[in-house]
C-alpha cells in the first residue's frame, strides 16, 4: 500500500525522538541502469533502486559516482523513496557523464534515519570514447545550443580549449575555458554561446609550453529553439558594442508566480545563445550564480522529504551544466538531519514541532535567494529560512497570540555538499553578540509580514489559526551572499562572509574565518535607529539627502574584495516615506533605483560613494549590481511597473564608469539596455565560462 502524505510526514518529525531496535535492518534489492554498459560519453543513463527496511521508514537513497582515478562524490543526496508492496523505491538518478572515458563506480546507499541502519550497492559502469581517431568529433546534447566535443589526448602538461565561430557572419573567434590534459584519454568540452539554427566551425587549440596548435577544423549546426518551451523577448537600445563583456545571462524569476520563461543568456542585442529550462511550468529554478568553466549554481522546487512544504518553494540545491545535466545535488530534508547532528537548536524540520507550536518552537523550511562557491576548499554557502514562536507583542504584534517570525540561517557546505558550519539569526549562542547588532526588537522596517502564499515569501508551515498571530513576521528577508577573502576584509586568519538583509536596510559581516569563526556579527552598516546605531558612517560627499541604501540586493566586493562594494539599491523605504519621497515630494532621483559602488574602510569605519547612478525608475524588489573588469558597471532594474498597462519590465543596463560620481536623472551614458520580462538577477560577463569575480 503507497504511503499518505498524513503519515510520511508523521515519520519524518519523528526522526530526532524516535528510538527503533537495534536489529532492524536495511536491504539493497536492485539496482539497474537503464542502458547496459558500456556507453559513450555524454549519454544519458537512468539508475533506478529498490530495497527493504524491516522498520517503518522512511527509507531514503543517496547516489554517489567515483570517476576513473578519482575519488568519491556525492551527487544525488539522501532523499525520500516511495513505499509501494513493502519495497521502497528511490527517486530516479539520471547520470550523464561529459568528461572523462573509463571505469565508474556507481554507488547507491539505501537508510532509515530513524533506526540509524543503511546499506549500499556498486555498480561498475565502462564508459567509452566519443573520439577513436585523430580528428575530434562533435555531437548533439539534450540542448540543441550546446554542443558535445571531444578531441583525442593531448600530452601530460598542456593544456586544451575549443574555439568556435559562425561560418557566415562577422561574429568573433569565442572560446570555451582552457582544461588540462590527463592522457591516456580524450579531453571533452560542452561548447555553449551559440545561436539556434547556425552553422559553426570548431577546433581544439592545444597549448603546449607556451605554443599553441589548432587542430582539423569540423562543423556544428545548432538546432532551432524549441516551440514547447516559453522563451522571453527583448527590446534593445545598444548605444554602442561592448567586445569586451558581450553576454548577459538573465534569470527569469517571476515575483509571484514563479519561473514563467526559461533562463537566458543573450548577445547585447537580446538574441537568444543559451538557455534552461526545467521541462514544466510548475518547477521553479533560481539561479543563484554562474560557475569558473561554465555550468550554474541553482535553487528549485520539487518533492523532497516534506511533501507538505507548498508547492513552489525551493527545496533543492543543485548543480547543473551547460547543456542542463545535473552535477551534484542536496535536499532541505537531508540539510536539517546534518544541522540536527551538528548541534542545531533550530534546524529541524517542521514536522518535528507539535500544533499548535509554543513559544520557543523552531524549524527550517526551504532554501531562498542565494548559493555561492567561492569559499576555499571548494565549500559552498547557502541562505535558508527559520521560523521560530515568539512570545505576544514580539515585534509589536497586536494580535494577543504568539508570534512566527521568520529569520534566516547561513550552511556552509564541504566540497561533498555536506554541512559544516551554520550561522542562526535566532541562536546566541552561534551568533555570538549578534542580539546586540541585530535585535529581534528590530523589526522588519517597513513590516513587511507573510500569511499563506504571500508573494515573496517562504513556506509559513507553522502556522496555526487562533493559536498564532495570522501573519508571519518576515524580520530579516536575506537576499545574498558574499565571501569576503582574508587579508582584504582586515582577518589575518580566514575569510569572512557578507550578507545583505533587504527587511532591515543592513549588510551584515559575519565572523566566518574559513569555517574557524565564532559567527559573531562583526558590523552592521546601514542607517542608524534607536535599537542599533549601526557601525558605519556614511562620508556623504555631495549632500544626498538619503545617502544610505534600503532593501538592496546583490552586495559584493569586487576585485576578489579589493574593489567597492556594488549594491543595487532598489530604495523601498526612501520611496514608502511620505509623500512618497523626502517629506517635501519625489523628484524623478528620489523615486528610482539606484546602482551604488562604495568603497569601505574597515579602519576608520566609514564608507564613501563612488558612484550612485538613477536607474531611471523604481524597481520594489529583485536586481543586480556587478563591476565590470573595464570600470563600467552592470545593473539589473528588475521589476519595473507600467501602471497604464498593468504590466511589469526588467531591464539590463551597462554604464559607463567615466561619468560623474553624483547622483543625477539617467546615466552619464550607457552601452547597453536591454529591456524584458521582469528577472531575478542578471549578470554581463566575456562568456559562459567567465563569470563575475564577485
Amino acid at each position: 500500500m503507497e504511503m499518505s502524505n498524513k503519515t510520511l510526514s508523521f515519520l519524518i518529525g519523528l526522526l530526532t525522538v524516535l528510538s527503533v531496535p537495534a536489529f532492524a535492518t536495511v536491504t539493497i534489492v536492485s539496482m539497474r541502469p537503464s542502458h547496459a554498459s558500456p556507453q559513450p560519453i555524454g549519454k544519458s543513463i537512468t539508475w533506478t533502486a529498490t530495497a527493504t527496511d524491516s522498520s517503518a521508514g522512511p527509507l531514503t537513497f543517496q547516489f554517489n559516482i567515483t570517476p576513473p582515478n578519482g575519488s568519491l562524490t556525492m551527487v544525488k543526496d539522501f532523499n525520500v523513496g516511495t513505499l509501494s508492496g513493502g519495497t521502497w523505491t528511490a527517486p530516479s538518478f539520471v547520470w550523464v557523464p561529459t568528461t572523462i572515458e573509463g571505469s565508474y563506480k556507481v554507488q547507491v546507499i539505501a537508510k532509515d534515519f530513524v533506526s540509524g541502519q543503511s546499506a549500499s550497492k556498486t555498480f561498475t559502469f565502462q564508459v567509452t570514447a566519443l573520439v577513436t581517431g585523430s580528428t575530434p568529433v562533435v555531437e548533439k546534447t539534450f540542448n540543441p545550443l550546446v554542443a558535445l566535443f571531444s578531441a583525442p589526448f593531448c600530452a601530460a602538461g598542456s593544456t586544451m580549449r575549443v574555439a568556435f565561430q559562425e561560418q557566415t557572419g562577422s561574429t568573433p573567434v569565442s572560446v570555451t575555458n582552457w582544461v588540462g590534459c590527463h592522457p591516456p584519454a580524450s579531453i571533452t568540452f560542452e561548447v555553449a554561446g551559440m545561436y539556434p539554427s547556425t552553422a559553426y566551425n570548431m577546433y581544439a587549440q592545444t597549448n603546449t609550453g607556451g605554443k599553441i596548435t589548432d587542430s582539423p577544423t569540423i562543423s556544428f549546426t545548432t538546432g532551432a529553439l524549441p516551440t514547447s518551451v516559453p522563451f522571453p523577448k527583448f527590446t534593445a537600445n545598444p548605444v554602442g558594442t561592448d567586445t569586451t563583456y558581450p553576454v548577459t545571462l538573465h534569470n527569469f524569476s517571476q515575483l509571484g508566480t514563479g519561473g514563467l520563461y526559461a533562463d537566458v543568456a543573450t548577445d547585447l542585442k537580446g538574441n537568444i545563445i543559451w538557455y534552461y529550462y526545467s521541462n514544466n511550468a510548475t518547477h521553479t529554478d533560481r539561479l543563484t550564480r554562474p560557475l569558473p568553466g561554465g555550468g550554474m549554481l541553482t535553487l528549485q522546487n520539487d518533492i523532497a522529504w516534506d511533501p507538505h512544504v507548498p508547492q513552489g518553494q525551493l527545496q533543492f540545491l543543485r548543480q547543473i551544466d551547460l547543456a542542463g545535466n545535473l552535477v551534484r545535488e542536496t535536499n532541505m530534508g537531508v540539510i536539517q538531519q546534518e544541522l540536527l547532528a551538528l548541534g542545531s537548536v533550530d534546524g529541524g524540520p517542521c514536522t518535528a514541532i507539535p500544533s499548535p507550536p509554543p513559544v520557543g518552537a523552531a524549524c527550517t523550511g526551504a532554501f531562498h535567494h542565494d548559493a555561492i562557491e567561492t569559499l576555499p576548499g571548494g565549500y559552498t554557502a547557502a541562505l535558508i529560512d527559520i521560523e521560530k514562536i515568539f512570545p505576544p507583542g514580539t515585534q509589536g504584534d497586536t494580535s494577543g497570540l504568539p508570534v512566527d517570525v521568520i529569520g534566516d540561517m547561513i550552511i556552509v557546505l564541504n566540497a561533498n555538499w555536506q554541512v559544516v558550519w551554520y550561522w542562526d539569526a535566532f541562536d546566541p549562542a552561534n551568533g555570538g553578540n549578534g542580539y546586540s547588532k541585530l535585535p529581534v526588537a528590530r523589526t522588519a522596517l517597513l513590516g513587511e509580514t507573510c500569511g499563506g502564499g504571500s508573494v515573496g515569501c517562504p513556506p509559513v508551515l507553522l502556522r496555526s489559526p487562533g493559536n498564532i498571530a495570522p501573519l508571519a513576521h518576515d524580520w530579516l528577508h536575506a537576499n545574498s551572499l558574499y565571501y569576503w577573502p582574508a587579508p582584504q576584509d582586515g582577518n589575518t586568519t580566514g575569510g569572512d562572509i557578507v550578507w545583505s538583509s533587504r527587511h532591515q536596510d543592513s549588510i551584515i559581516k559575519i565572523d566566518y574565518q574559513d569555517g574557524a569563526g565564532t559567527g559573531t556579527i562583526l558590523w552592521r552598516m546601514g542607517p542608524p535607529d534607536n535599537l542599533t546605531p549601526g557601525d558605519f558612517i556614511f562620508n556623504n560627499t555631495w549632500n544626498d539627502p538619503w545617502e544610505w541604501f534600503s532593501h538592496q540586493h546583490d552586495v559584493g566586493i569586487e576585485n576578489g574584495g579589493a574593489g567597492p562594494m556594488t549594491i543595487m539599491d532598489n530604495g523601498n523605504t526612501r520611496v514608502s516615506l511620505p509623500p512618497l519621497g523626502l517629506g517635501t515630494g519625489c523628484s524623478p532621483y528620489d523615486c528610482d533605483s539606484r546602482g551604488m559602488a562604495l568603497t569601505v574602510d574597515e579602519s576608520s569605519m566609514t564608507v564613501t560613494p563612488v558612484v550612485s547612478y538613477d536607474l531611471g525608475s523604481y524597481s520594489p524588489a529583485m536586481g543586480s549590481a556587478q563591476l565590470l573588469g573595464d570600470g563600467n558597471y552592470f545593473f539589473e532594474n528588475a521589476i519595473v511597473f507600467v501602471q497604464a498597462q498593468e504590466s511589469t519590465f526588467g531591464y539590463s543596463i551597462e554604464i559607463f564608469g567615466t561619468g560623474p560620481p553624483a547622483p543625477q536623472v539617467g546615466p552619464a551614458g550607457f552601452l547597453m539596455n536591454l529591456s524584458g520580462p521582469q528577472q531575478y538577477r542578471g549578470w554581463q560577463m566575456p562568456s559562459l565560462y567567465n563569470p563575475p569575480t564577485t
